[in-house]
């Protein structure tokens, strides 16, 4: 093979290779979003994500300026019976032709730490990390006064809303 056919393949087999990448992250769709803060320190982000392939995925990771700590986490009940949050390392599955809710009380994008507070109205990009579908950004606003649709609220009568690290995580007594 001559090195012109070898530069044509291997430039061929690039464009391919990003044409799959494009197509897998269009599979992962990215509906009813917003974010909203718990305090002036810590945030989150919900949402649903449809996976439109057939090929079973996972969202492994997730990043944002918007704070300096930004993981996947998602609410259990202790042997108390208190809610506490926790880290989910392996991320979330999402099945083929399957959607996964991001809610509150529920699974859900974390921020903690805070870079600038979050209001009304402004954005926060997101970028979504998927074992096969790759990244994918998303630009998450920002609505404090927005209710679940799910009916997650809040968990009023559980004192101790802790993370994992101890630290509160809804300084207004509400689960994101």
């Amino acid at each position: 093979m001559s090195f012109k056919s070898l530069t044509l393949s291997a430039a061929l087999s690039t464009v391919a290779t990003l044409a799959l990448a494009g197509a897998a992250s269009a599979h992962m769709i990215i509906e009813d979003a917003y974010a909203r803060a718990s305090n002036k320190m810590a945030g989150a982000a919900f949402m649903e994500i449809i996976n439109h392939s057939d090929v079973d995925d996972r969202l492994v990771d997730v990043r944002s300026d918007v704070a300096k700590r930004v993981q996947l986490h998602t609410h259990s009940e202790d042997e108390n019976g208190v809610m506490k949050m926790m880290h989910v390392e392996e991320g979330f599955a999402i099945s083929a032709g399957e959607t996964h809710q991001l809610k509150r009380g529920g699974d859900h994008v974390m921020f903690m730490g805070l870079t600038r507070e979050l209001k009304d109205g402004d954005s926060v990009n997101v970028t979504l990390v998927f074992e096969s579908a790759g990244e994918v950004t998303v630009e998450i606003p920002v609505d404090m006064a927005r209710q679940s649709k799910a009916g997650h609220g809040s968990h009023e009568g559980h004192a101790d809303h802790a993370d994992h690290d101890g630290h509160s995580d809804h300084g207004d007594g509400e689960s994101n």
